[in-house]
Parts: structure tokens; sequence; C-alpha cells
């Protein structure tokens, strides 16, 4: 259900290519604040910083990837390729909390020389997003980055120092050793056999429950246990999924003969 999104070419979920911004090469370029986000509607688990799982927590569920270098993801839908919230162009169907990583979208800090310190701010230029037809802001006025361009920066360094924040938070989940294999039955109505989900990663709210004080106090004092709370908060919303997944004929038909399995 939830194994950490994998794209071609070895990028980043949603990115199909990756170049530099150049004022040189993109100086006409804008942007399309009135694009599609098509690149959205499909995608079932979206990457999560720590400082966005209070604000998430109210509108999915947030879980951790399976494997090696668990990260947290917020589910917009229990099977690959279901986006419950938006429609197949990626507009909303109400609103919600749009994770920072979809915003950042089709922007990213890279570090394209591997012996280098510095990022450099790249760009999928197949995006849709940007173009020199762009009716938004440009990226770049008289050779310099433009206000707009400014912004999306502070937006990706900011992204960067959150995410680093989170490595640390899944770090000591693990060296706690916290996190469990997790797995969610749902047995709807009329229904011969329950839907099984699986493929995801939780904290072990039995292990949270046989913690004594002063563990708990330092949990708290680190600033963990509020974020522990909000995703076991919102593991209560993962039938709700299931249920709009129901509304909108995005359930999978089961095998015959085999209960049916979460992606």
């Amino acid at each position: 259900m939830a194994t950490q999104p994998a794209p071609p070419a070895n990028l980043p979920l949603f990115y199909k290519n990756l170049q530099p911004l150049s004022p040189n090469l993109h100086g006409a370029l804008k942007t399309k604040p009135n694009a599609e986000g098509i690149y959205f509607a499909s995608a079932n688990a979206i990457p999560l910083t720590v400082d966005e799982f209070v604000s998430a927590q109210r509108d999915f569920p947030i879980v951790f990837s399976a494997g090696e270098g668990p990260v947290p993801l917020g589910l917009m839908g229990l099977n690959e390729g279901v986006n419950v919230f938006v429609d197949e162009t990626g507009k909303p169907h109400h609103p919600f909390y749009v994770p920072a990583y979809v915003r950042r979208y089709p922007y990213l800090l890279a570090r394209l020389d591997p012996n280098a310190q510095e990022l450099s701010l790249c760009f999928d230029p197949d995006s849709g997003l940007v173009g020199e037809d762009g009716d938004g802001p440009a990226l770049f006025e008289d050779g310099k980055p433009s206000a707009a361009l400014n912004a999306i920066l502070k937006f990706c360094e900011d992204f960067e120092i959150a995410a680093q924040r989170t490595q640390a938070f899944v770090k000591e989940l693990q060296e706690m050793d916290l996190l469990i294999d997790g797995e969610v039955t749902i047995q709807p109505e009329g229904a011969e056999q329950p839907f099984l989900y699986r493929g995801f990663r939780m904290v072990d709210e039995a292990k949270m429950r046989e913690m004594n004080g002063d563990q708990l106090r330092k949990l708290n004092q680190n600033g963990i246990l509020p974020l522990i709370m909000a995703h076991l908060f919102s593991l209560s919303s993962i039938r709700d999924l299931f249920a709009r997944q129901q509304q909108q004929g995005k359930v999978p038909a089961p095998a015959m003969g085999a209960p049916p399995q979460g992606a």
C-alpha cells in the first residue's frame, strides 16, 4: 500500500527530467499557474516532512514506507494509482492539505556535482508548469532571479531543512525500535471477503503504552511525542479513505478465490 515511490531513471516522484535553472538558457521562462496538475492525479502516497504532520493528519493517514530508510507518507488512496482527493486533471474535489512535496514541483534543489557542497536549483522542463508561453511571473528579469524565483528558492531551501529534521525523526524512531509492519483489514458491507492492506509501517502503539514516565518525558522534550501522536491519530482515517474509494468506484475487484490485497 505504501511502498516508497520509485520513478524511472532514479528521479524523485513526479520528475520526468531535471535541468539546472540558468538565466542564459531559461531567461524567458514564465510560470503557468493555471496548468493542470495531472502529475498529482494518480499519486496515492506522497512524501511528508515532520513540519506537516499536524496539518496533514486532519485530512489523510500518515504512514511510513516499507523497506530500508522509511519515509513518512501521506496516503491519498489505498491502492496504487488511486488519489481520491483530486480528479483526473489534479483539480481538488474539495479543500484539503496539499503536501509541500506537491507544491514544490516542478522545482528541486539538487547536488549536480557529487563533490560539491552547494545545491543547485533545478526544474523539470517536461512538467508543463513552466514555459516561455506562460502567463505567470517570469523566473528571470534582466538576467537575474525575479522575486518569484527567489520565493521558489526559499521554499525549496525550507523544504530541504524540513527533510533533514524528518530524517532525524525517523532515525530516532528506528533506534527506539518503534516502527512495526502495519496491517489494516476492512470488511465492506455485503462483501464476501475483507480487504487486506499491508506494505507500510507504523509506530507500535503497544510499545508506546509500555513506556515509563521518564521515557515519555524525553520524547515530549525533544518534540517527538506530538509527531507520534499526530501519526497515530491520523490512522483512524484509513477507513474513511476506503469509503471515498468506494464512492468513486476505485476499489479494485478481488481475484477469484483470494482476499483483496492492498497495493
